[in-house]
């Protein structure tokens, strides 16, 4: 059965106006509600029955799915994302995928059913039924992404340069005379974990200190931190590293709680630089020396764009946001 995906697509107008076309004709043109309605009756379109019933095929909702709703990263994200979607009338829909296949697809055959206006998605996955949204309908397709940036899923995204993020953070260590660093990143297959190691090893590199990194894996939880910290610091005098850089705030608390259990002062033993800068890290003992990515913003700008896709207005598709590097208390330069 035809939907309004292929219609847009027949037309070559996106999916929102489709629905304004069928539900609300007169908010569109007449030439292109003359188009849609004749392109309708030749692929066979018919109606949703309950959109019927309501009197329109726009939802009001758009859907966000998280890939861990208890990781606190997302909390801002979502508030910038509900409070961007409160203002232009709509409901946020949110789907904890807990990283799993199954949930994202089971999430994503929402869009077809007209369940959702649009699909913002927070991890690094397309699920196979917005892959067909996406291949079917390209630039007009209402899919984003949202922090975890993968160029590979080619579709719109609000994110900032986690390369060049990662590279500051080495350089500040590097400048503080630290030439062992442990770099605890997250699972190999994120695209994060991708971009910041390649602005790890692009700093090493240009400092000559490729060979000293100490890579170790993570999960960007607490507990994947403080494992690896763990293992890191036990080897022998001389072997250890003097600083770490975590590609999560979240895994630097777990670093820290290593440090007091080995019984190393942070920062005179040990540096630590974690990523995100979550609410909390300010308030640690000693506040944590982050890169501050703009959560909330991230999420303001995600459903703006879905929203200027669903709408057919013409906006930057791939939005690159500042970052800053947060100097506090758990940096300092290497004891002599």
């Amino acid at each position: 059965m035809a939907t309004i995906y292929d219609i847009a697509k027949h037309v070559g107008v996106s999916a929102g106006t489709v629905s304004r076309a069928l539900s609300r004709p007169d908010k569109v043109l007449p030439a292109t509600r003359q188009r849609i309605e004749e392109a309708a009756a030749a692929l066979g379109y018919v109606p949703n029955t309950v959109a019927r019933t309501l009197k329109t095929q726009r939802s009001g909702k758009i859907l966000v799915t998280v890939p861990d709703i208890a990781n606190p990263f997302f909390a801002q994200i979502l508030q910038g994302a509900e409070d961007a979607a409160q203002a232009a009338d709509y409901a946020v829909l949110l789907g904890d995928t807990q990283n799993r296949p199954d949930r994202e697809e089971r999430y994503a055959q929402m869009l077809p059913r007209n369940e959702a206006d649009g699909l913002i998605v927070l991890g690094h996955r397309l699920p196979p039924t917005a892959q067909e949204i996406v291949k079917r309908l390209g630039a007009t397709a209402p899919v984003v992404n949202g922090c975890e940036f993968d160029p590979a899923l080619g579709i719109p995204s609000v994110h900032i340069d986690n390369a060049a993020a990662s590279r500051a953070a080495m350089e500040h260590l590097y400048g503080l005379g630290h030439e062992r660093i442990a770099v605890i990143g997250g699972p190999p297959d994120n695209p994060l974990h991708r971009q910041r190691l390649e602005g790890v090893e692009a700093a090493a590199r240009t400092r000559g200190r490729l060979r000293l990194l100490k890579i170790a894996p993570g999960d960007f939880s607490i507990e994947s931190g403080y494992a690896a910290a763990k293992k890191l610091l036990e080897q022998g005098q001389g072997a250890a590293p003097t600083a770490a850089f975590c590609f999560s705030d979240q895994m630097a608390l777990g670093v820290l709680a290593a440090c007091r259990d080995l019984g190393l002062r942070v920062p005179e033993d040990f540096s630590i630089v974690g990523f995100d800068d979550l609410a909390s890290s300010r308030y640690l003992t000693p506040p944590l020396t982050t890169i501050s990515q703009p959560m909330r913003e991230i999420g303001v700008r995600a459903v703006n764009l879905l929203l200027a896709i669903i709408e057919a207005v013409d906006v930057p598709h791939q939005q690159t946001l500042d970052f800053s590097l947060m100097l506090r208390g758990s940096t300092a330069a290497l004891a002599p």
